[in-house]
């Protein structure tokens, strides 16, 4: 017999610091994995002999799994238990980098990264869910906070951590490294984190889980490739059909079989939900491949080591950080348009500070471009995270994260393809275009401003290096140009369909009410409930 009891003080689970321990830890590796592994591809190459395709592959394959089970996972998650499946991907994530580090070619290394994106896709679900689960109020934006800057900051220190790991002691330990921190991520875990989970608990809806996935999978797939293998070729062509008809066959499992849908449709009447998904892509989309050209620049034009160039892009890892922190404390107290739309207008400024670069420019022309964008980076994080699971009731968290978890990924593979695809043409168009790349290669120009827009200008012959640097530049500033139309876009899109009042005010407002321990999920109080803790003790 379950009795009640009411608390007139709030308190805070003592089981709370340690999810967000294991929470930042778990996100810190996952996110680092997507840039780490840039600085090293030089020394995978020389160790496996691997062609261009195949270091494409190993970082494609980390992505493409990342991508394709983060809803499937998050709906999991509310049905079974949102500790027990994340503790799952700890360990799906730990004997994958374990792989990693100790393959023997790149074929292996390739089916590892996908695994490793697998394990990492589910801890990207369900890791905001088990920290909406313990926090509340002020707190909530406090662990968003640092779920946000946690997540900037491997971004951010990705080539540094990357680059110091190859150069000491090599590339192999850009993966085991995650070894000794997940097992201890797991136990404590295990010792310290408490259990979550609907307490009315639907079927696992499998074929809905397999069609979304293998859709996820082939759309994000066929973005991926469409560069490197051709866009109207049968390959990404048969990926694109494949995704319409996996995704319109899910589709169909949702509305006819609505009590084991995985997805709850009726979100997509909240336009905060929807306006929230549209800018977390959008978002992903512009400043996530930005980021990667960037490093490209610093590495490649101007010459810095990656360890070097871990330390230069300083300035936007320690806004990103600041801001992080700023914007969790306003989650709670500014509306959501503002402080998710206010975040894409600074990104859009630093996306557009780059036009400041020059060819003659040294890396600190891109101070002001790192500290604005650095700064709508940290505003945006624990804005979304917060606000993504605050759109529904708690035992719809995992779902609710792990669609907005998708959109950014799904954005990350379309901006990386997109956006790559429109650098690579700009640089080759002015690169074609001067005299004296015309003049010194003939038939070879264009194959070599593909080498240009890859990164290797620097290793051009010294008479048409001018021209190289040029054209890098240029594609550089119109990638930018176009990747601040879409943050601004995006900044706008948040101002129109933002609404505080399509979110669970108790999620974000009330200070310090505690979840229910293990599989209990209180709803949370509604605007004009009284403002009380109700405790379940058995």
């Amino acid at each position: 017999m379950a009795t009640v009891r009411i608390d007139q003080k709030p308190q805070q689970s003592d089981s709370a610091v340690w999810t967000l321990v294991v929470v930042s830890v778990a996100t810190f590796m996952l996110m680092l994995d997507l840039t780490v592994v840039n600085v090293a591809l030089p020394d995978i190459r020389n160790a496996f002999d691997s062609s261009f395709s195949a270091l494409q592959w190993i970082l494609d394959a980390y992505a493409l799994g990342l991508a394709a089970v983060l809803l499937a996972a998050g709906s999991l998650a509310d049905r079974i238990g949102r500790k027990k499946v994340f503790d799952a991907g700890l360990l799906i994530f730990v004997l994958a980098s374990l792989a990693c580090g100790l393959a023997q070619n790149d074929l292996t290394l390739i089916i590892a990264r996908f695994v490793q994106g697998l394990g990492g896709a589910v801890l990207f679900a369900v890791g905001p869910a088990l920290l909406g689960h313990e926090f509340r109020g002020k707190a909530r934006g406090m662990a968003f906070g640092v779920f946000g800057a946690v997540a900037g900051l491997a971004i951010g220190f990705g080539p540094l951590i990357g680059g110091g790991l190859a150069d000491s002691v090599g590339w192999r330990w850009i993966f085991l490294i995650n070894v000794p921190l997940t097992i201890a991520a797991l136990v404590i875990g295990f010792l310290k984190m408490r259990e979550s989970r609907n307490e009315f608990t639907p079927p696992v809806d499998w074929p809905g889980m397999i069609a979304f996935s293998a859709g996820l999978f082939f759309l994000v797939l066929g973005f991926m490739r469409g560069q490197a293998d051709g866009w109207t070729s049968v390959r990404i062509i048969g990926c694109f059909v494949a995704a319409v008809l996996l995704l319109a066959g899910f589709t169909f499992l949702q509305i006819s079989r609505p009590s084991h849908a995985m997805f709850d449709l009726k979100l997509f009447r909240n336009d905060t939900f929807n306006g929230l998904f549209v800018v977390t892509a959008l978002c992903a989309l512009s400043v996530m491949p930005a980021l990667f050209l960037l490093i490209s620049y610093l590495q490649n034009q101007l010459g810095h080591a990656p360890f070097a160039s871990g330390l230069r892009l300083l300035p936007l890892t320690l806004m990103l950080f600041v801001a992080a922190a700023v914007g969790g404390s306003l989650v709670a107290k500014l509306p959501p348009a503002v402080l998710v739309g206010g975040s894409q207008l600074f990104i859009a400024a630093g996306l557009a500070a780059v036009l400041l670069v020059d060819t003659g420019s040294g890396w600190t022309a891109l101070i002001p471009a790192f500290i604005l964008i650095g700064i709508g980076m940290g505003m945006f994080s624990p804005g979304r995270a917060a606000f993504s699971i605050a759109v529904t009731t708690p035992d719809k968290a995992g779902m609710a994260s792990g669609v907005n978890e998708t959109a950014q990924q799904a954005g990350l593979a379309i901006g990386i393809a997109a956006i790559g695809a429109f650098f690579q043409n700009r640089v080759g168009n002015s690169f074609t275009n001067a005299e004296s790349a015309r003049t010194a290669l003939g038939d070879k120009v264009s194959e070599v401003s593909d080498a240009i827009a890859a990164g290797g200008g620097a290793h051009v012959p010294e008479p048409i290096r001018a021209a190289a640097n040029t054209a890098f530049v240029s594609g550089l500033h119109q990638a930018m140009i176009l990747a601040s139309v879409i943050a601004a876009i995006s900044g706008v899109v948040a101002f129109l369909t933002l609404r505080k009042e399509d979110l669970n005010e108790a999620a974000l407002a009330t200070p310090g009410i505690p979840p229910e321990a293990d599989d209990v999920t209180r709803p949370l109080r509604l605007p004009g409930q009284v403002d009380s803790q109700v405790r379940t003790n058995r």
